[in-house]
């Protein structure tokens, strides 16, 4: 663990009503594939059993682990919450070598294993399914049930016009990384509800504040597979194939139908795999759920965490 981290966006971030939003000690931790870079993590538990549950937050893109606050903070007083961010987003380093699936699945696995976190539950949204089935398939005991809010396992079938455009050679990157339109559109489009509050806009945006920092915002929008021929369609492949092998653990997917990236098609492509998995469907939700019908999701959580409880054997 890190008491003095490097190269991170800390100094140059513009503080304001945000931060009371985000109440929780910042950790730094190194991982043997990364020496050089830092991940940030939360690792928050106010209650008095000497060893509960984990839960593991996953962030997808262009978020960070500001994006699981309420559940964090609502869910520590019983569970181990831990939630990073991946490298290049948040509060962690920005990597010398850009970040594709499979290295971010291996990131997060090796984070786990450096954190001697096993045998916990998945809470993954956007790329964090992907990032956390993925590491779930490569190390079969790092979990044991998953939470699952809009994500994706699979090799797309298409790829909404509204991420297409932020592919376009030199006019994408400028647009992204440049300008931080994906940030900014993301506050509203993510959304079919609500609007968020102007402090909650601020946090999401704080550490996305420079061409540097968003660049892993942009690797992301471009590490989506169109063809065979991307290096990440085949990591896909990998884990859409292997999926089958998870459907004996308790799944929970809490899913926005007014999705229009994650939409109800890409349930219904889980449910063919997960037939026994939970269901909790908001229909007037869009794809941050957790913002867009905030109370709803966490009941849904709390309520699988209970009635799925690992220590009853249910799994």
């Amino acid at each position: 663990m890190l008491s003095s981290p490097v190269n991170l966006p800390i100094q140059n971030m513009v503080h304001s009503d945000w931060e009371s939003l985000y109440p929780f000690q910042s950790r730094w931790i190194t991982i043997d594939r990364a020496p050089s870079d830092a991940i940030h993590y939360l690792d928050e538990y106010t209650g008095s059993e000497g060893q509960p549950e984990t839960l593991i937050f996953v962030h997808g893109n262009p978020t960070w682990s500001f994006h699981w606050r309420n559940l964090v903070q609502a869910l520590r007083s019983r569970y181990r919450c831990v939630a990073l961010d991946h490298l290049g987003c948040g509060l962690s380093s920005a990597p010398k070598q850009r970040r594709r699936l499979a290295d971010r699945v291996e990131d997060l696995a090796d984070f786990l294993n450096a954190l001697d976190l096993h045998h916990s539950t998945l809470i993954a949204q956007d790329w964090g399914g992907a990032i956390g089935l993925g590491a779930a398939l490569a190390d079969p005991d790092l979990f044991r049930r998953f939470v699952l809010f809009n994500t994706g396992a699979f090799r797309p079938w298409s790829i909404p016009w509204r991420i297409r455009i932020c592919r376009f050679p030199c006019l994408g990157r400028l647009a992204v990384q440049g300008g931080n339109l994906f940030c900014r559109a993301a506050l509203s489009m993510t959304l079919a509800r609500n609007r968020l509050p102007l402090a909650v806009r601020r946090g999401y945006l704080a550490p996305y504040h420079s061409w540097r920092r968003r660049e892993a915002v942009y690797h992301f929008v471009q590490d989506i597979p169109s063809n065979s021929r991307h290096p990440t369609w085949k990591t896909l492949a990998w884990i859409e194939q292997n999926l089958p092998s998870l459907a004996q653990r308790p799944i929970l997917f809490v899913w926005g139908m007014r999705d229009w990236c994650f939409t109800p098609t890409c349930l219904d492509q889980f449910l063919g795999i997960f037939p026994s998995a939970d269901v909790v469907r908001i229909a007037d939700a869009g794809h941050w759920v957790v913002e867009d019908a905030a109370e709803e999701s966490l009941r849904a959580v709390a309520a699988f965490l209970e009635e799925r409880d690992l220590g009853n054997g249910s799994d």
